[in-house]
């Protein structure tokens, strides 16, 4: 394979750039496909064969694209369909979890919470992963309801997204939460929300993208495919939507004004 080519990056919308911008920070050099659905977003209330459908569709353009390694930058994307692409393609995957394990190593007072979205939370991924830490730590659950919408609609800064933010986060920080875990790569985007709502708080927000990026250039030392080209890497934006939400991805990951 060659070693120049792109890391194909896939989410359902614009939440992925989180994870877009951790890689290209991370990996500079390297060539990105980043491709936003935009069309069928958000994912998190669809039916798992729906989710699994669309999925593939993006791994098939991607693919068509001469990738060389995949990152589902999608919780719900990866909690539905990475067992089963990972059977069908000869090429490495690197999936999106909540990050349990960070949060209940560092919690202090013993209760962490999950944000993310309904399909996430009823997976079988992260219920697995919950359980391995169920008898140590206390886990508190919620859906971030609205949140994609919001984030995919720019409307982060508003009042009515702050209030969703408290609607959601607000009863598990009253519990005594004092980590909460992004499970969706939308989510880092209304993080100053979130802060507002913690507000004195003593409150820790984890978000997985880092490690994403770090195992994404793991993989890629394993198997001798780092770039060899001399600066900076191309950036691709492509989506399945029209030519404005197009823009507006561009304009999020801050490549166009």
């Amino acid at each position: 394979m060659d070693r120049n080519a792109p890391i194909g990056i896939f989410d359902s919308g614009m939440g992925g750039l989180s994870v877009w911008r951790e890689v290209h920070r991370l990996l500079p050099n390297e060539s990105i496909v980043y491709l936003a659905d935009g069309k069928n977003c958000p994912y998190g209330d669809k039916d798992p064969a729906e989710i699994e459908a669309l999925t593939d569709a993006a791994v098939q353009q991607l693919m068509r694209r001469g990738v060389k390694l995949i990152v589902i930058a999608c919780n719900t994307a990866t909690a539905v369909a990475i067992d089963s692409l990972r059977g069908r393609y000869p090429i490495e995957f690197v999936g999106l979890e909540p990050a349990v394990k960070p949060a209940a190593l560092s919690t202090r007072s013993g209760t962490i919470a999950i944000l993310a979205t309904r399909a996430s939370l009823e997976g079988g991924l992260f219920k697995a992963t919950a359980a391995k830490y169920s008898d140590k730590v206390r886990i508190l659950s919620a859906a971030g309801e609205g949140f994609v919408e919001a984030v995919e609609q720019g409307r982060e800064s508003e009042p009515e997204t702050l209030e969703l933010v408290r609607a959601s986060l607000e009863p598990m920080l009253a519990e005594g939460a004092d980590r909460v875990v992004l499970g969706c790569t939308h989510y880092p985007f209304l993080l100053e929300a979130m802060q507002r709502v913690a507000g004195e708080r003593d409150v820790e927000f984890i978000d997985p993208s880092q490690a994403v990026a770090r195992r994404v250039e793991w993989l890629l030392e394993r198997d001798n495919l780092r770039a060899d080209r001399v600066g900076v890497g191309e950036c691709e934006f492509v989506t399945f939507a029209d030519d404005d939400y197009l823009r507006r991805i561009r304009q999020k990951a801050g490549v166009e004004r």
